[in-house]
């Protein structure tokens, strides 16, 4: 018997037992832009840029709005060079001294419309309990879900 967590090393077309998460990107109203699904195991930090490049859109956001898993130095730089600013509150364990002050934070309230499509995509059974062996089939289900949300919208 083969050690079916092994299995999700390669290709993502692979048979994956790992779970799995949804980081949807979305504009000021809500709507989903983008989505991707990557390992629960893997941190935020290097999930933001792959997610920024599967966007269906070639539009760039201006202002990038997450939680305090996203605070790190090395990824404002990256993102500042793609002319996206990072909005987060600092981490209590910070040691450089913050790179933004309160008025950004300010955009951080906003945040609860992310939650909200996050929240929408709950809506779909599929998407909370993983029944799909296949990383591709879960990903298609997590685009159909996107698409199926902005078609209620319109």
């Amino acid at each position: 018997m083969t050690d079916r967590s092994r299995l999700c090393a390669g290709s993502r077309t692979e048979p994956c037992a790992e779970d799995l998460q949804a980081e949807p990107v979305t504009d000021a109203r809500g709507l989903p832009l983008s989505i991707d699904t990557a390992s629960a195991s893997e941190a935020e930090v290097n999930l933001i840029e792959p997610l920024l490049d599967a966007a269906a859109t070639p539009l760039v956001p201006g202002t990038l709005i997450d939680d305090k898993a996203a605070d790190c130095d090395a990824l404002r730089d990256r993102l500042a060079d793609r002319n996206v600013d990072l909005v987060t509150p600092h981490r209590k364990n910070r040691v450089r001294p913050s790179k933004q002050d309160g008025r950004k934070l300010r955009r951080y309230r906003r945040r609860w419309k992310i939650e909200r499509t996050v929240s929408w995509l709950h809506d779909f059974r599929r998407l909370i309990v993983r029944h799909e062996f296949y990383w591709s089939l879960y990903h298609g289900f997590a685009k159909l879900a996107c698409i199926v949300m902005a078609v209620r919208r319109l």
